[in-house]
């Protein structure tokens, strides 16, 4: 192994082509990119998500080299002998005899931290460099975000649609409106399904991986073949960019929360699916964006196909929510993790892990889960995050099982959405209110409970939705803490005027439930 100048390290969620780094070849500099044991194994991941970063990594650094890079590519084959990356890197810097070592700002706190520790004999230099992924620039999050304090993502948003020209008149939004969510609540109806579009889906092989994944006894969670359906290269992030903008933007927004069991489209109705993409950073979100504002102006019939409802209500994802989760997690972090101001404590139930229960929309959105490691937001926070806060989950469990089974699940996005916006836990950093509701709300946007052993209308008999009765006894437990909330309030008083009877006959029922959680 020939000695080099400079070693760069490349993290698996740094795929980014356009990155300043890639501009100048040089035969001093070598970039690595590493399957390292430390990462497939920090939770126990879904197997696709192992499959599609190693892959993806691969391919990354397939294209350096074909650019004309120096490239060290490691597997598991050549690292299972590191525990984590101060090791590798410490071995390899000896072995290449640099003289620098440089690496991209790490989006996790653990890593950002072991990275800040790693030391070096006086030889070699450390540097760290941005990502040139984000729009809000690491050094002014302190400036946006207040520590341990809330601020909407609304305020937020509309500062970064000022900031970067997006939909705006002069000052003013476009249209007049800065949200139209109002418009994007439609439920998918028997007359709707036929419409769905035939998701675009890869077909990349994975077969060495998923031998080297068994030959090194990592543990992981879902299913998967030799074939892998998610994008793994900027080619193919772009062409699902791409059929996104042609197929499913016209009615992204109008069917954004709406959940169906009665169609093999049900994983990925509307949806971009370009989280993954964007996440290891295949994709820019302006790039993004910009292909959706490309594909609403070029519009040419009247009325247009794809109205400003869509395009508002998926821009507002990207540089809003994206944003301002990653700005709260680093304003808040280390001690973000420890939250649980509901002092939850209760074990995940079993049926996260294998999706055996009576309950038809927690089956569905937790098989897909497994069988696809993805699952859209509604599904995410309405379905398994609601029964997890109902139940009065412990929120590190719940967390890592979000981080472990979604495929886009990287901790700086997935933890705030988790113990943020799902959980409560660190009460009201993020959300309002607890997002919590009975089967009535689940009923409204999807067909499942039509298709469920329990009835969503019933409360208190063996056939009654459990979400129902779990969801009183939350409003119960929790009415002191939740009283001077305002968008609490109404919820609070529906609870006050149930007679007391009733009030205990709920929370006897409730009682029940939790106490045969895991067969439910």
């Amino acid at each position: 192994m020939t000695g080099y100048h400079t070693l760069r390290l490349i993290l698996g969620d740094q795929l980014n082509a356009n990155h300043s780094w890639f501009k100048q070849k040089s035969d001093d500099t070598v970039y690595m990119i590493a399957e390292i044991k430390q990462e497939a194994t920090y939770v126990k991941h879904h197997i696709q998500k192992i499959g599609a970063f190693f892959l993806a990594m691969t391919e990354f650094a397939n294209a350096l080299k074909n650019a004309g890079h120096q490239v060290i590519h490691l597997t598991l084959d050549e690292t299972q002998n590191f525990d984590n990356f101060t090791q590798l890197i410490a071995s390899y810097s000896k072995q290449l005899k640099i003289s620098k070592f440089e690496y991209q700002r790490p989006d996790e706190y653990r890593l950002a931290d072991e990275f800040n520790l790693l030391n070096f004999d006086s030889n070699i230099t450390k540097k760290m460099y941005e990502t040139e992924h984000f729009l809000l620039p690491f050094e002014q999050i302190n400036q946006e975000i207040e520590e341990n304090k809330h601020q909407t993502m609304e305020v937020f948003y509309r500062k970064m649609r000022k900031r970067f020209n997006i939909l705006m008149d002069g000052n003013k939004p476009l249209h007049g409106k800065w949200n139209f969510d109002q418009a994007n609540r439609n439920k998918l109806k028997k007359q709707d399904l036929p419409d769905l579009p035939t998701p675009l889906i890869f077909n990349n092989d994975i077969s060495g991986i998923l031998l080297r994944i068994k030959k090194y006894k990592i543990e992981t969670i879902g299913t998967s073949g030799n074939n892998l359906l998610w994008p793994v290269n900027r080619k193919q992030a772009k062409a699902l960019l791409k059929h996104f903008c042609q197929s499913c933007l016209a009615q992204f927004g109008h069917f954004q929360d709406a959940m169906t069991c009665q169609s093999d489209k049900k994983w990925s109705l509307y949806h971009s699916r370009l989280s993954f993409a964007l996440n290891t950073k295949m994709l820019h979100p302006l790039q993004v964006i910009q292909a959706v504002l490309k594909k609403y102006h070029a519009q040419l019939t009247q009325p247009p196909e794809i109205d400003i409802a869509q395009v508002e209500g998926f821009i507002r994802q990207i540089i809003g929510w994206r944003e301002y989760i990653r700005a709260i997690y680093w304003r808040n972090m280390p001690k973000y993790i420890t939250h649980n101001q509901l002092a939850a404590k209760r074990d995940l139930p079993e049926m996260y892990w294998h999706a055996k229960t009576k309950m038809k929309c927690m089956s569905e959105a937790i098989q897909q889960s497994l069988d696809t490691a993805y699952a859209h937001h509604i599904q995410r926070l309405m379905v398994t995050g609601n029964f997890a806060l109902l139940v009065g989950v412990e929120p590190k469990q719940i967390h890592q099982w979000y981080l472990a089974i979604y495929i886009d699940a990287i901790e700086w996005v997935e933890l705030p959405n988790t113990l943020g916006m799902s959980q409560y836990a660190d009460g009201g950093l993020i959300a309002t209110k607890p997002y919590t509701s009975s089967g009535n709300y689940i009923n409204k946007m999807s067909d499942y409970c039509a298709n469920c052993q329990y009835d969503v209308k019933q409360t208190l008999s063996e056939k009654a939705c459990p979400f129902n009765s779990l969801y009183w006894n939350f409003i119960a437990q929790h009415q002191v803490k939740f009283k001077h909330n305002h968008r609490m309030s109404m919820m609070n008083n529906l609870w006050y005027k149930k007679s007391q009877q009733e009030q205990a006959q709920i929370m006897l029922h409730a009682k029940g439930l939790l106490q045969n959680i895991n067969n439910l």
